[in-house]
């Protein structure tokens, strides 16, 4: 099989299907939508980079060669199709970065020649992995919403960008879930240390940096040192790391004893030097029950470094020193961290958050049940509805002829999202949230970052707002 053929991205069973609608069948109509789960919004996010890597290639006789001795092979059929090499398929889709509560509409797929009927659900195969980007920008927003609220009742709001660092490159299942995951967190986020995430934003959104890191230490260039020199490591950073940009420096001191590394090495043997450095450094625990080694780490360090009480009347540690949580973090025990963190005193600005598996692997499609299914048909140049309604699960329930999405204020001003059919009177006059993104081979809307990141923003205002009431 060579290089990306486009006609070889589908599931084995849909090869046949174009000889499985009605007779006559001229369009098949498809959407994607979150039938609801572990959040009550989604970040949809990612089509962009789908379409730009998959469907800007126009297929070619080479692929269809290709894809008709595979499927003889594979299903012993050789029949596929061929239209110059250009999708005829209209793809429409929300604005990418756009919060949208889950039940609604996220994307319609309808074929634009009548004699490629079946192209539509062929291709969602492909076009439902944007399932993953968008669970990943929800989740990570979360984690923001979650950071956010603490900081709000004990730190400064405006450190929330470098709040969450995402650790996640070798803990996913390939370096292309690493871009697109990665670059789906930084929607939220400005940290991070999966490279993967800055080249696919470059290379499909128009963003040359998209986040950002400082030096840190990983146990190797610790422990290389040998355990009676541990300290000579943390000089050596000091020394290396402790002047010029970025401002930070990272070093994992749970190699041994962490409790003694803030005690004694950092905050005795290194004390002077940590605190005449122009760089603040960050401690980083690596083991240990995640809250209750939070807060031991912050009274020892405060200990030894001293604090002052900020306005709100948390403890904040000595600008040079601060702290990095990088082992054992998800959304639960981000809140469990903060929490104990607050009920002991200590400000959110303290602390930072790395996360790896659990920001970009631990989570599936059913996280937030994404679905592709078919709602209009039309047949002898008449339209029908498709549906599916099984008596066994109500919530795999589907939605019925051609959709819109409207955008609804109520007399406080709240934006309510609702999906609605294309030709119902009631919303004639309303806009559709849903914009054509991809139209016969070509890429219609070509989003920037920068866009993409205004649309999943602010949520500070609301948390504030909140917290006020």
């Amino acid at each position: 099989m060579s290089g990306v053929n486009l006609a070889l991205m589908t599931d084995s069973y849909k090869f046949t299907h174009w000889r499985q609608y009605p007779p006559e069948t001229e369009v098949v109509y498809s959407y994607f939508e979150s039938r609801g789960g572990a959040y009550r919004d989604v970040v949809f996010f990612g089509l962009q980079g789908l379409i730009k890597r998959y469907l800007l290639t126009p297929i070619t006789t080479a692929d269809v060669l290709e894809a008709r001795e595979f499927v003889k092979a594979h299903l012993g059929s050789a029949d596929l199709f061929n239209h110059g090499g250009k999708l005829p398929v209209r793809i429409r889709a929300v604005p990418e970065g756009l919060p949208v509560p889950t039940l609604n509409v996220l994307m319609t797929v309808e074929n634009t020649c009548p004699r490629c009927y079946w192209l539509t659900n062929y291709l969602e195969t492909l076009l439902s992995q944007v399932w993953y980007p968008s669970t990943v920008a929800t989740q990570s927003r979360e984690c923001r919403r979650i950071i956010t609220e603490f900081l709000i009742k004990t730190g400064d709001v405006s450190l929330i960008h470098f709040k969450l660092h995402d650790f996640g490159f070798r803990g996913v299942s390939s370096v292309e879930s690493a871009g697109v995951g990665g670059l789906a967190h930084l929607i939220n986020f400005r940290g991070t240390d999966t490279v993967a995430a800055i080249v696919y934003g470059s290379r499909y959104y128009h963003e040359p940096m998209a986040g950002f890191s400082v030096p840190a230490a990983e146990h190797s260039t610790i422990t290389s040192w040998g355990r009676d020199h541990e300290v000579d490591a943390f000089r050596n950073m000091i020394d290396q790391y402790g002047s010029g940009a970025p401002g930070v420096y990272a070093v994992v001191s749970d190699s041994f004893n962490i409790f003694e590394a803030c005690e004694n090495l950092w905050g005795e043997q290194l004390h002077d030097r940590v605190v005449s450095a122009e760089n603040t450094l960050v401690v980083r625990p690596d083991s240990g029950d995640p809250p209750a080694t939070v807060v031991r780490v912050l009274e020892l360090l405060g200990e030894k470094f001293g604090t002052t009480t900020n306005p709100k009347g948390y403890r904040v540690l000595h600008p040079k020193v601060r702290v990095i949580q990088g082992d054992g973090v998800d959304l639960r025990s981000i809140r469990a961290i903060l929490q104990q963190m607050q009920d002991a005193g200590w400000s959110a600005d303290n602390i930072a958050f790395g996360m790896g598996g659990a920001l970009l692997q631990r989570l599936n499609r059913d996280t937030l049940k994404f679905a592709f299914k078919c709602s209009a048909i039309r047949v002898g140049g008449m339209w029908r509805d498709v549906y599916k309604e099984p008596v066994t699960d109500p919530g795999k329930n589907s939605k019925r002829g051609r959709l819109k999405l409207v955008r609804e204020r109520s007399v406080l001003g709240a934006v309510r999202y609702l999906t609605v059919r294309a030709e119902d009177p009631a919303h004639a006059g309303e806009p559709d949230v849903l914009q054509t993104v991809y139209e016969d081979g070509a890429l219609v809307l070509d989003h920037r970052f920068e866009q993409v990141r205004e649309r999943a923003m602010p949520l500070e205002g609301l948390q504030a707002a909140a917290a006020t009431a």
